[in-house]
């Protein structure tokens, strides 16, 4: 699956994407709200090694895509079947230096856009940490509506986190686009 927009390649991670991909995942403050703590050198290509082989969209794979601008990795976006019929999650992170640049909301708008128009995907929903303000930004730019604030529902990083989950149906889009 190769995506393009107006600035950006989403495609499948390849093995010489590593350096850029570790730039971002190494990055404390990019692993805030992430369920896994920062790549450090000694687990680095391991964890890589799995975006890679994340290769296939399907009822028992999760898909990793490279958000690609000017040939540099400069992001992830995962997707991946919920339990729910017909229903996709998406994850996404950026490296830093290109956040606030409408990187990440172009490249879920795209996804979308290929889940409902390609995919024939009922619902598309993002589950986030409250408080990752910059994720509900994107949700809200792109035309996700919130459904449920989780209060203290998962225990993360040594505390008790809240999360918000942001939806959006096929219909939906169609009305917003």
């Amino acid at each position: 699956m190769i995506i393009k927009t107006k600035r950006l390649i989403l495609r499948p991670f390849q093995q010489n994407d590593f350096e850029e991909t570790f730039a971002i995942y190494k990055d404390e403050q990019t692993c805030r709200f992430l369920l896994h703590e920062p790549w450090k050198s000694d687990n680095a290509h391991e964890e890589f090694d799995k975006k890679v082989l994340k290769n296939i969209l399907d009822k028992d794979h999760t898909l990793n895509l490279a958000i690609v601008y000017e040939d540099q990795v400069i992001g992830d976006l995962s997707l991946w079947y919920t339990d729910v019929k017909e229903t996709i999650e998406i994850g996404y992170s950026l490296n830093r230096s290109f956040a606030g640049n409408g990187f990440a909301s172009e490249a879920v708008h795209e996804m979308i856009h290929q889940l409902f128009y390609e995919l024939g995907v009922h619902r598309v929903q993002i589950n986030m940490d409250a408080r990752n303000t910059n994720s509900q930004k994107v949700c809200i730019k792109i035309g996700m509506r919130k459904e449920a604030h989780h209060i203290q529902d998962f225990w993360y990083k040594g505390e008790w986190s809240d999360s918000f989950v942001y939806g959006m149906l096929d219909s939906e889009y169609l009305e917003y686009n």
